[in-house]
Parts: structure tokens; C-alpha cells; sequence
């Protein structure tokens, strides 16, 4: 199984700071936010990795190379210009192949155990998405779970971590190279009880602004 990390966005909540520096080379706890997941994941097992990359691609893809100093495999899908989340992975069919796979926001930090997803197989269909409780600036959280099922219910609802595995059907009507969304086909995969899914309670943070970076990286050195 291959897992794809998004390192496309521009980064705006993070300006100025992303003007001269992609987002996923941004660092919290004296590491790049995208040092961090190749880490995580090689140590779980994972090795054949795709990356998406766009704003200032060419400083990500030299910093990491093919992979080989952290043990894993990195096959790079370059996007003009950000494609949004479904968009990218579309863009990166062909690299990802025709087998579920693990995804990972490039803008978070975790300790979710990726190893738990190596072998687990798609319950409900379409998709697996590990949830967290809802923090701060997403109080209103973004599905609901039941009975290891998501859907779109009033509550409770929980925030999607950006970890999940995905089945390239449920990408099948987004052409290579569309911009679009990922948001909208969960949200009908859900209500169809096509998703299944779990809760993580474990530390995780959004490092998608620079309030919310400084807080990950002040946590990360008094952690040491």
C-alpha cells in the first residue's frame, strides 16, 4: 500500500513566512513539518510514498530527494498550480495506483500510529477517516461517528485529522489536472455510508497558521 502526503498548498495563513519557504519545510520543533511524516512513516512500515508539490515544489523535492535517507521511496506528482486536495489526487492517479492508499495533510503533526492502517481493509467502502476530538478554531467539528461509520449528523461531530485511507473509486469523477475540492465527495460518500472511521485521542495538531505553529512548536521543545 502507498501513502501520498499533500505538500501543494500555498500557504496563506502562514504569510509571510511562506513567500520565501513552502509550507511543508516550515518547521516546528526544530524539524520540517514534512521531515516529521516521512519519519513517522517510515517507521511504520511505510516505503513507497507519493508527494504533491507546487508552490516552490523545486525547494521541497531537493531538500528530500528520492527518499533514501529516511528509508523511504518518493515519487513526486508536480502541479502547475494547487489542484485542492480531490484535484491533487487525481493529478497523482497513475503514481498512486489502482489499490487504496494512506493520505496525510502535510500540515499537521501527529502521533497517530500509521502502522495500524498498513492492513486494514476499507469496511464501509470508499473511505477510512481517523477523527479527533474538535479543537479551539474547529469547534463545530466536521462529521459525525457512529458505531464506526461517519456521516453528517448534527452531533456528535469531530474534526477529520487529514489522516485517512482512500479508495481511488471515490475519486473517479475528477479528471487529471480539474481543481477540485475533497470535502464535498466525503460528505456524499458519508451520507451514502460509504466511510467508516475512528476516533484518535492522542496528541495532534493543525500547524496551518502561525498562531497555531508557534503553539506546536513551543509544545515540541518543552517535550524536548
Amino acid at each position: 500500500m502507498k501513502a501520498m502526503i499533500l505538500a501543494a498548498g500555498r500557504g496563506v495563513r502562514l504569510r509571510p513566512l511562506t513567500d520565501r519557504l513552502p509550507k511543508p519545510l516550515v518547521e516546528a520543533g526544530g524539524k520540517a513539518l514534512l521531515a516529521w511524516h516521512l519519519e513517522r512513516l517510515a517507521q511504520a512500515g511505510w516505503r513507497d510514498l507519493v508527494i504533491n508539490i507546487s508552490h516552490l515544489g523545486e525547494m521541497i523535492e531537493q531538500r528530500f530527494g528520492n527518499g533514501a535517507a529516511w528509508g523511504v521511496n518518493i515519487a513526486w506528482s508536480r502541479e502547475a498550480e494547487p489542484l485542492d486536495t480531490a484535484g491533487g489526487l487525481a493529478q497523482a492517479r497513475q503514481l498512486l495506483g489502482p489499490d487504496p492508499f494512506l493520505l496525510v495533510n502535510g500540515d499537521i503533526w501527529c502521533e497517530y500510529d500509521f502502522s495500524r492502517l498498513r492492513a486494514a481493509p476499507l469496511q464501509a467502502g470508499l473511505a477510512h477517516l481517523v477523527l479527533a476530538p474538535n479543537p479551539p478554531h474547529a469547534a463545530m467539528g466536521d462529521f459525525s461517528l457512529h458505531d464506526g461509520r461517519v456521516g453528517n449528523a448534527a452531533a456528535p461531530r469531530y474534526t477529520y485529522t487529514g489522516i485517512a485511507l482512500l479508495s481511488p473509486r471515490l475519486l473517479a469523477g475528477v479528471a487529471p489536472g480539474e481543481k477540485a475540492p475533497l470535502a464535498p465527495l466525503l460528505r456524499a460518500a458519508a451520507a451514502r455510508g460509504e466511510i467508516s472511521g475512528e476516533l484518535f485521542r492522542g496528541l495532534w495538531r493543525d500547524a496551518g497558521t502561525a498562531e497555531r505553529l508557534a503553539g506546536l512548536d513551543a509544545l515540541l521543545h518543552q517535550r524536548g
